[in-house]
């Protein structure tokens, strides 16, 4: 009997010992949320207080928070901009990754290279002259369309990890297509995309989190136009009107964050399969 307890207890050690550090990952990162979302549900005054846990649950700080003058437009020009951005970034992405991974022409290298090198440019170094682009000779500061339609002209990002997933699919399948009587664009479209959506879905859902969690680009070019705010710049506003109001700040805070949750929940397996596979190759 002595023997099966210890047998149990070096087991049960034995896990402890393997998950500890997971365990104690997962609760670096879920506590400040359950604080957040534990603060949301207190009144005003028990919010200022030490208290973790809400005397009564205040639901009605989500529905206040929800007739915020314009938290609605905020929700709209996000969905806009996030939504809308991975459409285009991902349709302008395949056909170069497309290429730089399953074609052979002269000057390949040096593309791939100009791609890696778009890659480590800061944005904030042509901020300025983008600005003054899309502002002056275009006229449409005040309004999201200067971050939505560069999007349709590729993303530096998108296309190495895009070309790097690309590499993993046998030429075998694309030489079977040609065979057959296939052109490159029936073949890219009946071949190569459904063997790719695990590296699609990553693509779309970083470019997805970019957008929806983008503050920079909102503040250059929507700070002027309230009307075209994103959830992430008009939080700031939010807080900045409701500064004592910790609940209701936190209410917002966990509206914005719920929604890349969710679809991060939702779509993990594709996420974490497409990030793995792409460095199969190289």
């Amino acid at each position: 009997m002595s023997t099966l307890a210890d047998k149990r207890r070096r087991v049960v050690l034995h896990w402890i010992g393997v998950h500890a550090l997971g365990v104690a990952a997962a609760l670096f990162f879920v506590l400040p949320f359950v604080f957040v979302v534990l603060t949301s549900l207190m009144s005003d005054q028990q919010a200022l207080t030490r208290d973790l846990v809400p005397d009564t649950w205040e639901w009605g700080n989500y529905t206040a928070v929800l007739h915020t003058p314009g938290f609605t437009d905020w929700w709209r020009n996000t969905l806009l901009y996030a939504g809308l951005g991975t459409v285009l970034t991902v349709v302008s992405s395949i056909p170069v990754a497309y290429a730089l991974a399953k074609f052979r022409f002269r000057g390949q290298r040096a593309a791939l290279m100009l791609v890696v090198s778009m890659m480590m440019l800061p944005p904030q170094v042509v901020v300025i002259p983008m600005y003054l682009f899309w502002a002056k000779q275009l006229d449409l500061s005040g309004s999201l369309w200067p971050l939505i339609i560069p999007m349709a002209f590729g993303d530096a990002f998108s296309i190495f990890l895009l070309r790097q997933f690309l590499l993993t699919i046998p030429d075998e399948y694309l030489d079977a297509a040609r065979v057959d009587g296939c052109g490159e664009l029936r073949t890219l479209l009946r071949v190569v995309l459904p063997m790719a959506r695990p590296g699609i879905a990553a693509v779309a859902l970083f470019q997805f989190f970019y957008a929806w969690n983008d503050y920079f680009g909102p503040q250059i070019y929507a700070s002027e136009n309230p009307a075209a705010w994103t959830l992430s710049y008009g939080l700031e506003s939010f807080k900045g009107a409701h500064h004592t109001n910790w609940n209701l700040t936190m209410a917002a805070t966990v509206l914005v964050m719920a929604p890349v949750i969710l679809v991060f929940f939702f779509a993990q397996k594709a996420f974490v399969e497409g990030v793995t596979l792409t460095g199969v190759k190289g």
